[in-house]
Formats: structure tokens, C-alpha cells, sequence
């Protein structure tokens, strides 16, 4: 099995150039730019390296298929960490839009900010200018992951197969966080039979196809797969994003905060309207819905009304059903790899992987 450290490091070693070629080029912007570089290459500390992993297991799964010996070139580790640049970039909105105060039990991108304007001193209203510059952060570390890829590609044989997927990625990412942030106002407007589905394809767009499905097939791309091979791991990867989002969902409303690094219940706060959500919502009589609606989405939810959602949500069996939905999605992704052209090992390390995804408290 490949190891996640192996991973990590490697893709470590790949940002750390590549910030430092930022850090150099940027000098002439002077000492207020070099501020905001920083905070981008703050932002690339820590995480999983989920789609690194997946990158690496989707050319693995591919480049070693019929036991030929292939070795990772840097092209390999660049996408990876492209793709981890991507994602720094995501979640920096993703705060901005959440009004989220931590990520990964530190400042969310937009405090931090507006935190070093008020070590500085500088006039004006902090808070504006954290969330105003947390815009332009993630715009600096999406154009981060362009550049990165383009390193990588130069004179790359499969590079068009590549953007044309990573232009994909994007694509759907934004288009996913737009629609999530749409529901919170849409779903009164709409049927309520109408909310799951809406939900599982903002789950789709958002998380499940950029998390693991499109790493998964990024990284056998650059390998040279064929269409059979590129459908297989698609028709692994999307199930177990879509599991991966759900677990996520889960920890949102019932995850310990010690381990995720964000405050219990903190979906139920930003009135997230995922699948727990709408699962929930049907099942409840008009008045109870009624009381829930108006609670859900109050940033200033204490301790004992966050603990009367989870059990309201727990009473509904709408915290079981997803728990099914996971392990329906898990089986379905495990039987997509039976009898694929895909090198042996990287399919253990692929189903080791999804169970590490979807099975998890962070």
C-alpha cells in the first residue's frame, strides 16, 4: 500500500518550491503583498491530503496495471499539489461565505486577516478588510493551482486530457458552492419531496466529484488511461464522494470539536440544508418543522438548543438513514473495482482509502 506519508511529503516538498518561487517573485510588491503570501502559504499547512492520496492511487492504479514497474515523476507531484492549493482555495471562501471563525482548530483564513490588521494598527474596520482580502486570497491560490499545473504539463503527452478535467473541477466546484448557498434561501420556494435530491447534487458538485472522483481520474490521466479505465474510477470515485460529503454532514452537526476543529454543531448555526436537513424536515409534523426551521441557521445557538436539533435530527432516524446511505454508497464504490484493468495494489490501497474517507471523526 502506498503511503499516506510518502504522500504527504512529497507533496510537501512540491509546495514548499513552489511557494518559495511565489516568495521571490513577489518581492518587487513590497512588504504588504509579502503579508499576503504568507497567508497563502499559511493556508497549505495541515490537512489530510485526500485528494493527493487520490490523486497518487488513481495513477498508481493505472501506471502499475499488469504489474509494469513505473516510478512518480514530479509532473505526478505537482498535480497533487496543485490540487491541495485548489482546495486551500475553496476553503478560504467556504469560510468567508460559512462566517466560519476556525479551520483546522486555527483562525479561518478571513480572521487571521482581519486579526494582523489590528496587530499593525491600520485604520478603518478590521473585520471589512479580513473578509475583503480572504476574497483575494483564494482568488491568489486558484491562480496558484493554475500555474502549478501548467509546470506540471509543460511538454506533458496526456496534458490535454488533464485541463480539460482540472477546467472540469472548477467548474463544478464553483457552480456546487453557488447552489449551496442558493438552497439556503430556495428551499422555502420548493416542494419539500424536492430537498433531498437537491441537496445530494450540491453534495455532487461541491464535494464528491472534486474530493476524490476527479483526483481519482486527474491522476490516472497523467498515467495515459484508457476510457474503460478512467470509467471504472469514476464509477468508484463518485460514490465514495458522495459518501465522503455525507460523513462530513454528519460530523457537522454531531462531530466532537476537538477533533474537528470546529464549533459542535456549526452546520446547524450556518443553516446548512444538506441531506440530514431535508431527511429531517420530512419526517416532521408542521409545527415541530416549524420550530426547527426557525432555529436552524441562528448563529448564536447555544449549547442545550444545539443538543434538542441533534436529537430532534436523531429522532427522526434521519442521522440512520444517512448512516445507510454511506455504507450503500461504500458498497456501491467497492463493486466498481471488480474485475477493472487496474493494477492490483493501488485497488486495495483505492478501497483502504474510501474506508478512511467515509469512516472517520474528522
Amino acid at each position: 500500500m502506498s503511503s499516506p506519508t510518502l504522500v504527504a511529503d512529497a507533496v510537501a516538498d512540491r509546495l514548499q518550491l513552489f511557494v518559495d518561487r511565489m516568495r521571490a517573485e513577489s518581492v518587487e510588491y513590497g512588504p504588504d503583498a509579502a503579508a499576503l503570501i504568507q497567508a497563502a502559504a499559511d493556508t497549505l499547512v495541515g490537512g489530510k491530503r485526500l485528494r493527493a492520496r487520490f490523486c497518487h492511487a488513481g495513477w498508481r492504479a493505472v501506471a502499475r496495471a499488469g504489474g509494469r514497474p513505473a516510478t512518480e515523476a514530479d509532473s505526478l507531484w505537482d498535480v497533487c499539489a496543485a490540487l491541495e492549493i485548489f482546495q486551500s482555495a475553496a476553503l478560504v471562501h467556504d469560510d468567508l461565505i460559512d462566517n466560519s471563525d476556525t479551520r483546522r482548530g486555527r483562525p479561518a483564513a478571513h480572521r487571521a486577516l482581519e486579526g494582523s490588521h489590528l496587530d499593525a494598527g491600520w485604520a478603518g474596520d478590521a473585520a471589512a478588510f479580513g473578509r475583503s482580502a480572504a476574497i483575494l486570497l483564494g482568488d491568489l491560490l486558484v491562480a496558484w493551482s493554475d500555474d502549478l499545473l501548467e509546470d506540471a504539463l509543460a511538454d506533458h503527452p496526456h496534458a490535454a486530457v488533464v485541463r480539460r478535467e482540472y477546467a472540469r473541477m472548477r467548474r463544478d466546484v464553483t457552480t456546487g458552492q453557488f447552489l449551496d448557498i442558493a438552497e439556503e434561501s430556495a428551499w422555502s420556494v420548493n416542494v419539500i419531496d424536492s430537498h433531498v435530491e437537491r441537496a445530494l447534487r450540491v453534495a455532487s458538485l461541491k464535494s464528491a466529484r472534486y474530493s476524490i472522483e476527479q483526483p481519482l481520474v486527474l491522476g490516472a490521466a497523467i498515467a495515459g488511461a484508457d476510457e474503460e479505465q478512467l470509467r471504472a474510477l469514476r464509477r468508484f470515485g463518485h460514490p465514495v464522494g458522495m459518501a465522503f460529503q455525507l460523513r462530513d454532514d454528519v460530523l457537522g452537526v454531531f462531530g466532537d470539536a476537538a477533533v474537528t476543529g470546529k464549533p459542535a454543531g456549526d452546520d446547524l448555526r450556518e443553516g446548512k440544508r444538506t441531506v440530514l436537513v431535508a431527511l429531517t424536515r420530512q419526517q416532521l409534523e408542521p409545527s415541530t418543522r416549524a420550530l426547527f426551521d426557525e432555529m436552524l441557521g441562528d448563529d448564536e445557538l447555544d449549547a442545550e438548543q444545539v443538543r434538542f436539533l441533534q436529537a430532534t435530527i436523531e429522532g427522526t432516524g434521519s442521522l440512520a438513514h444517512v448512516e445507510d446511505m454511506i455504507a450503500d454508497y461504500a458498497k456501491t464504490a467497492d463493486r466498481a473495482l471488480s474485475g477493472a484493468r487496474l493494477d492490483n495494489a493501488a485497488v486495495s490501497d483505492l478501497r483502504e482509502l474510501a474506508r478512511a474517507a467515509t469512516v472517520r471523526s474528522a
